[in-house]
């Protein structure tokens, strides 16, 4: 969420044979942002993490959305998230 280009993101756990399960992001950029701002990447995303996070919380995989799932409540909602692996 420190990353000036990030509107709103979230991670999950996702299976994985070897590790069991690894990390992925979901990164909320709405299309008039996209529009507007550069193209922010995957590799971006998981570089600056690791000039901030311990290794065993960088993200593995980053997906763009435009818009994460959220409850009435406005929290968001990881399971369905994953559900859509």
């Amino acid at each position: 969420m420190e990353h000036t280009g990030i509107h709103e993101a979230v991670v999950v756990g996702i299976p994985d044979e070897s590790l069991g399960e690894k990390i992925r992001a979901y990164v909320e950029q709405p299309e008039e942002e996209v529009k507007n701002t550069s193209s922010l990447t995957a590799m971006d995303i998981i570089e600056f993490c690791r000039q901030r996070l311990p290794p065993h919380k960088i993200p593995h995989e980053v997906r763009f959305v435009s818009e994460l799932p959220k409850s009435k409540a406005g929290k968001i909602q990881k399971q369905a998230l994953k559900t859509n692996l």
